[in-house]
């Protein structure tokens, strides 16, 4: 349920009407507009009488939602949210960003080149893998905590900082000191206690996608983390599995306009995981430009061939640098730029 309290409303009038609310057991969430204050009611409003409230001269509107999330809503959050991160702001009409980097990080000094080419191409954020969740037990794991310490400092070198996908919460307390931006992978989409977790940080948060999960599904495990306190939440589209053999996933585009529409949060897209194919993943990323996202994060190794992880699917950096060129151009149209 949504309310709308008119601006002269003094302090003691809107408490009065939000009593009822806290009688019933119910979470109140307050917005502050210029020209109302808005609030928030989560939980089961069935006992509420909408007439009663309404009846109150102070209150403008009262809407009930039909959606089960609530917080991630925009009609409760008209305002785009921002995601700060180290002064790179994501979201709205801000620039789009782009994160460049391995899927894996495989060495000190491969992460550090990269992160620098990466960087002279035009990202502005390092990825990295240092933790794998592989569906072979056989593949590279990755090198776990020496290589986060390896992303921090080649992070550091560079003035870039850096997202790694976090699997299990023993390991949070590792990445809240040392990562900038922690990815929920899309295994772990719906793993309802580590986003509990992460909500409880105040960490920017990247949500991937599920291989197989509805929108609204999504949604509700971004609404998993605001519910624990965080807002830095940070939607990522990476394709959804479907009957069709010729690209690794199924790049769902329109869900850009939809998160837009839904939410008040912002949305990037992976094109390497979406396609797991690098031919493809230049004209992934720039349809997504064209379509509204408010970022890429795209899969970048000098040496392909013979990348521990997903080389087919990651771009070379003069491949790389070639997509943000025309990637700025496409932004220049919608009134954007490319950070």
């Amino acid at each position: 349920m949504i309310i709308s309290m008119k601006k002269h409303a003094s302090k003691k009038d809107i408490e009065h009407v939000m009593q009822k609310f806290k009688d019933a057991g119910l979470q109140i969430h307050e917005s502050i507009g210029e020209n109302y204050n808005v609030f928030g009611i989560v939980g089961d409003t069935s006992c509420i009488d909408i007439d009663q409230i309404e009846a109150n001269p102070y209150v403008e509107h009262v809407q009930r939602i039909a959606a089960p999330y609530k917080l991630a809503n925009r009609m409760f959050h008209p305002q785009d949210t921002i995601v700060d991160v180290n002064g790179i702001h994501i979201g709205g009409k801000k620039p789009i960003v782009v994160i460049g980097g391995p899927c894996s990080v495989e060495s000190e000094e491969m992460i550090e080149r990269i992160a620098y080419k990466v960087k002279e191409a035009g990202a502005c954020m390092l990825r990295g893998g240092a933790y794998k969740p592989r569906t072979s037990p056989y593949a590279f794991q990755g090198m776990g905590t020496q290589g986060i310490l390896a992303m921090e400092k080649a992070g550091k070198k560079t003035g870039l900082p850096i997202v790694s996908e976090l699997m299990s919460a023993d390991k949070l307390d590792e990445f809240i000191e040392h990562v900038d931006v922690i990815q929920i992978g899309a295994r772990n989409m719906q793993n309802f206690d580590l986003l509990k977790a992460v909500g409880k940080t105040k960490k920017p948060i990247l949500l991937k996608r599920g291989l197989a999960n509805t929108i609204e599904e999504w949604i509700m495990a971004a609404e998993y983390i605001l519910s624990e306190g965080n807002p830095n939440v940070i939607f990522c589209e990476r394709g959804i599995r479907t009957f069709e053999p010729y690209t690794r996933n199924t790049l769902d585009l329109s869900v850009i306009p939809i998160i837009k529409e839904k939410t008040h949060l912002p949305i990037i897209i992976d094109p390497s995981h979406a396609t797991g194919d690098w031919k493809l993943v230049e004209s992934a990323s720039l349809a997504a430009i064209a379509a509204g996202a408010d970022g890429l994060i795209i899969e970048v190794h000098d040496d392909p061939e013979n990348a521990m992880s997903d080389g087919v699917q990651s771009l070379l950096p003069e491949k790389f640098d070639a997509l943000v060129e025309k990637g700025r151009k496409i932004a220049h149209v919608l009134g954007r730029d490319l950070l």
